[in-house]
């Protein structure tokens, strides 16, 4: 078997030989210069949500009003989205009456653009419904409904990690635009209250009610280096039931929401080392002009 080679000569120019070898060296040089030094990452900008913006809103609770605190105006929007409520909710299964339903307000400032409202039917011990809907004001989206429970359970999981909520809270900050992201806090609270919570903030070093204990109540922003630079939000929720509640919200650096967790909070006591990843930067909750 006979195998035949080509081979082509190339020539470069000198004109263009002597940058090249002088680009070389500067290459070389600069690597020796860099062996034995760590190479220290850029710092990035965290996102979906700022570290250090003040809040102008109190941290510490979100807002409820019953039926009659109602403004005029809001109470109009309901009623041109009562069909689409009853719509949806019957979807879920919930049997949704309006005159066997009350309903409150749930005021939420980090999200100006909707309104929120939580819909209750108690008919006694094990029979309790409740769902949370929300109403775009500027008519950009549409209405959304979270089941929390249908008869005293809820119907595939429960509210706060159910994948359907997480789903209608990315919607709804896909509708509110970039404003969504100016606290970060305060969209914690407003997915606490939409999946079914009242949730409060103690402030640190807060007086115990007589016999009842206090827990290590905070809130936090983390940015985790291992998970491509996500964000996770930290809070307890002093008016957790049967009990104060931890919760945890991990968002991606595009503002969805990923995961949300929530569980027993831990009572002010010694702490193991946690095994969580480790984190860049931690931020305590910032504290509102009023503080």
């Amino acid at each position: 078997m006979i195998t035949l080679k080509q081979m082509v000569r190339f020539t470069i120019p000198q004109a263009r030989l002597i940058p090249c070898l002088l680009a070389l060296a500067i290459c070389i040089c600069a690597l020796n210069a860099q062996k034995g030094q760590r190479v220290v990452p850029a710092p990035v900008d965290p996102k979906p949500f700022s570290a250090i913006a003040a809040r102008s809103a109190p941290i510490y609770t979100v807002g409820f009003r019953s039926a009659d605190e109602i403004s005029q105006q809001d109470r109009l929007l309901i009623a041109n989205a009562e069909s689409s409520i009853a719509e949806h909710a019957g979807f879920a299964g919930l049997e949704y009456q309006g005159s066997a339903w009350t309903s409150r307000q749930v005021v939420c400032p980090s999200f100006p653009n909707h309104l929120f409202l939580q819909y209750t039917r108690n008919n006694g011990s094990g029979d309790v419904s409740v769902f949370s809907a929300s109403i775009p004001r500027n008519g950009e989206g549409r209405v959304r409904i979270v089941p929390i429970l249908r008869r005293s359970y809820s119907l595939f999981s429960p509210a706060p990690i159910n994948s359907l909520t997480i789903s209608a809270f990315n919607h709804i900050r896909a509708e509110e635009g970039q404003s969504a992201n100016a606290d970060w806090l305060g969209n914690a609270l407003c997915y606490a209250a939409l999946a079914g919570s009242q949730p409060e903030i103690v402030k640190p070093g807060a007086t115990p009610e007589l016999g009842k204990p206090v827990a290590a109540l905070s809130a936090q922003l983390e940015i985790q280096t291992q998970d491509h630079r996500e964000e996770v939000i930290r809070f307890d929720d002093a008016a957790g039931h049967p009990h104060a509640t931890e919760w945890t919200m991990t968002f991606a650096r595009n503002g969805r929401l990923i995961k949300a967790t929530h569980r027993s909070a831990t009572l002010r006591s010694v702490r193991p080392v946690s095994n969580r990843p480790a984190v860049a930067r931690s931020w305590p909750a910032p504290q509102s002009p009023q503080d």
